[in-house]
């Protein structure tokens, strides 16, 4: 399918962008493409999308042209444009990825299954489909990242013409845009396209900011005049003056930038002063120093708002100087310095690997290796499950960097705000896990101290340390994160099953029996259970009851803890069929004195005639029921909290357990509110008989030497919550 051959072909436009005016396009910056790969790309995308109609009526082959055009303005090579316009033959017509193969080879074949495989994730808001979408993005870009620079290529053509969409898909392609799309973009370094991307997604997704900002800059322009070109004129002035040849660029910023700097600092548009960027590009390294002081001594700095990224990169290979200055209105202003080889990295970000000049690639000494930055993205996120790896990924796309040194000079790259426990696992796994303590330029520090660039960092270990719960907050890093999380779920399964251990120790003792390995392994296999291992977990960790346990391998053994009471039918006073539950607030017990409040269409709560949270309905008597509990003994179903305070020793814990499971009770969870290096205080549920039952476990407590204090627990704060079912 042949078109008449165009000049001044522009992205989107069906009627100029021909196979010639691409080829025209591509030939200005590779004398040497594939003329013949592109057009035979072309006129097989236009024939198999012959027909077809996007939502704003044009031809459908529009889009993939488009893509193709945004792809040649970064001057990609000729499999990334002939995969931009075959992208959507195989989601969204009779081609498939053989007869690519067969037509254009395996390379194109694979990068048009890419790209496929990305446009069918199924975004939703909900996290673990976020990054089950994460962990699918990921694995396409490590196979080759030009799916995903065709892929962001193809986004942002569709939000440029978002507006022909339904309003429910526009909010939900922006929010895409906003949430995923956008900081892929930047982390990739492409930060031209991560800002356009932000500001199409605002248009759709905040309108009425978007123009309320754009019509203040109309009125500032107005009342100041063009505030970019005198500035810019008066660097050129000053760098002239200085013998620095440069060229000087400034901007506004773009609105979303300047409205996400508003909610940030909470500040109307009149008080944000650093609302205009400038860019400075030179001839070498030492010419971007020369003209930083040259700003420098015309204009003010602002103290903490320099960033070297020349000598300490970025590590998808973005080098520049940020600097922030001010003027005598105090007015400031963002200058980036850097050379021209460093401004096409800045612009193309991880795409400068592909780019071409003059029909060759473009030898950029700063471009990075897509392989090996991809590597290095993913080791970063590998681990954990679906919540950790969300996490990852969003902490290592959105977060700047700063730069530390070890004691031997390397350099460690950081998300901002990381701290001494982040160092120590970017070192090495088990650096981290045996940190103890950290210094800083020299001077100990706290391992919760935020690290700023250029810091020295020696991080101080001990042999058997292991890492503790609190470092989950004070870490920055996915994989610091995650590291964490890994050790303690594995330290609290080697207390659990120590735990376990000593549980089954006494359940099988107060039945005459020996809680053996065979006999654990046997209750393990009739339990379907892993092993003896997994079920002295479960033990400890309260998922499985001792009696369980006891009855899967003696299923004839007498009930010691038999009762004469129906559970079900344990309080008298109440109407046939009408069901009861315990009050969470004061959790009575058979032999206290209760009352019961109704409640509509679900039944009776049941309160000790003591409890607090009684006065919540002092007002409405007609929901008072005088009930009183059935003689008898009743079964160890009743839950009370007991708050109990005990010595931080090796032990100890092991021995509470044993002591309530000889009162033949049975902890059902285990909570601990404190920790402190002499003590622990924590909650404990017990299923009691009644009163008496009660009495016994505490008084077993109170005389444990270790116990420095007991308490049944209650919390009034339950008293009006609804009821469960009995």
């Amino acid at each position: 399918m042949t078109q008449e051959p165009a000049s001044g072909a522009s992205g989107a436009d069906w009627q100029t962008t021909t196979a010639d005016a691409l080829i025209a396009r591509v030939r200005g910056y590779n004398p040497r493409c594939d003329a013949q790969l592109l057009r035979e790309a072309y006129d097989f995308g236009a024939l198999m999308h012959d027909g077809q109609r996007r939502h704003s009526g044009e031809p459908y082959f529009t889009h993939p042209v488009a893509v193709a055009m945004i792809l040649a303005e970064q001057q990609m090579d000729d499999a990334s444009l002939a995969c931009a316009l075959l992208h959507d033959t195989v989601e969204d017509t009779k081609a498939s990825y053989a007869e690519i193969e067969r037509r254009f080879g395996r390379e194109i074949a694979d990068l048009v299954d890419g790209v496929t495989k990305l446009t069918n994730l199924q975004l939703t808001n909900t996290e673990s489909k976020q990054a089950e979408n994460f962990r699918k993005l990921f694995m396409a870009t490590s196979r080759d990242l030009r799916v995903t620079l065709v892929k962001l290529a193809d986004r942002l053509h569709n939000m440029r013409t978002i507006r022909a969409m339904r309003p429910d898909k526009q909010v939900q392609k922006a929010r895409e845009t906003m949430d995923i799309y956008a900081p892929l973009a930047g982390r990739m370094g492409m930060q031209w396209m991560r800002e356009e991307l932000e500001d199409l997604a605002f248009r759709v997704l905040n309108f009425e900011a978007r123009n309320s900002i754009i019509r203040r800059f109309i009125t500032l322009q107005k009342e100041t005049g063009d505030v970019v070109e005198r500035i810019t004129h008066d660097m050129r002035r000053e760098l002239e003056k200085a013998g620095v040849e440069a060229t000087v660029y400034g901007r506004a910023k773009k609105p979303y930038s300047i409205w996400r700097k508003m909610e940030a600092k909470k500040q109307g548009f009149s008080r944000l002063s650093d609302i205009y960027g400038f860019r400075v590009i030179l001839q070498s390294e030492a010419d971007c120093y020369r003209a930083l002081g040259v700003i420098h001594q015309r204009w003010k700095s602002v103290p903490g708002r320099f960033k070297d990224y020349i000598s300490q990169p970025k590590s998808n290979g973005y080098r520049s100087i940020h600097t922030t200055v001010s003027g005598r209105d105090g007015k400031r202003v963002e200058v980036q310095i850097r050379t021209q080889e460093m401004h096409e990295v800045a612009e193309a970000g991880v795409a400068a690997h592909w780019s071409y000049r003059d029909g060759v690639r473009a030898q950029n000494r700063f471009a990075v290796d897509p392989a090996r930055w991809i590597a290095q993205l993913t080791e970063r996120l590998e681990g954990g499950n679906d919540d950790d790896f969300l996490e990852a990924v969003k902490l290592e796309m959105y977060q700047d960097q700063v730069f530390c040194f070890t004691p031997k000079g390397d350099v460690v790259k950081l998300p901002r705000g990381a701290t001494p426990i982040d160092f120590a696992f970017a070192v090495h796994t088990k650096v981290g896990s045996a940190c103890v303590g950290a210094k800083v330029d020299g001077l100990r520090v706290p391992l919760w101290t935020r690290l700023r660039n250029g810091q020295s960092v020696e991080i101080i270990t001990a042999d058997g340390q292991r890492p503790q719960a609190t470092w989950v907050e004070m870490a920055v890093t996915g994989r610091a994160k995650t590291a964490i999380r890994r050790s303690l779920r594995e330290e609290d399964r080697a207390r659990f099953v120590k735990l376990g251990s000593e549980l089954a120790r006494v359940a099988f003792e107060n039945v005459g029996r020996r809680a053996t390995d065979k006999a654990l392994r046997t209750a393990a296999r009739t339990l379907g259970l892993d092993g003896a291992e997994d079920l002295l977990a479960r033990l400890g960790s309260a998922d499985l009851a001792s009696r369980d346990v006891l009855q899967a391998l003696y299923p004839d053994l007498p009930d010691r803890g038999a009762s004469d009471v129906d559970a079900n039918r344990a309080v008298v006073g109440l109407e046939e069929g009408q069901n009861f539950t315990r009050a969470p607030c004061c959790q009575p017990v058979p032999g206290e004195r209760i009352v019961g409040i109704t409640f509509r269409g679900q039944g009776v709560v049941v309160h000790s005639i003591d409890c607090p949270g009684l006065a919540h309905y002092e007002d409405e008597t007609e929901r008072w029921l005088d009930l009183r509990w059935h003689e008898g003994t009743h079964a160890a179903v009743n839950l009370v909290t007991l708050d109990l305070t005990i010595t931080n020793d090796a032990g100890v814990l092991g021995r509470i357990c044993t002591l309530i499971a000889e009162q033949s009770a049975n902890i059902s969870d285990l909570h601990f509110v404190d920790r402190k290096p002499d003590f622990y205080r924590l909650l404990i549920d017990v299923e009691l008989r009644g009163i008496g039952h009660l009495h016994r476990v505490s008084n077993a407590l109170e005389a444990e030497s270790q116990v420095s204090a007991i308490s049944r627990h209650r919390d009034p704060s339950k008293a009006a919550m609804p009821p469960h079912r009995h």
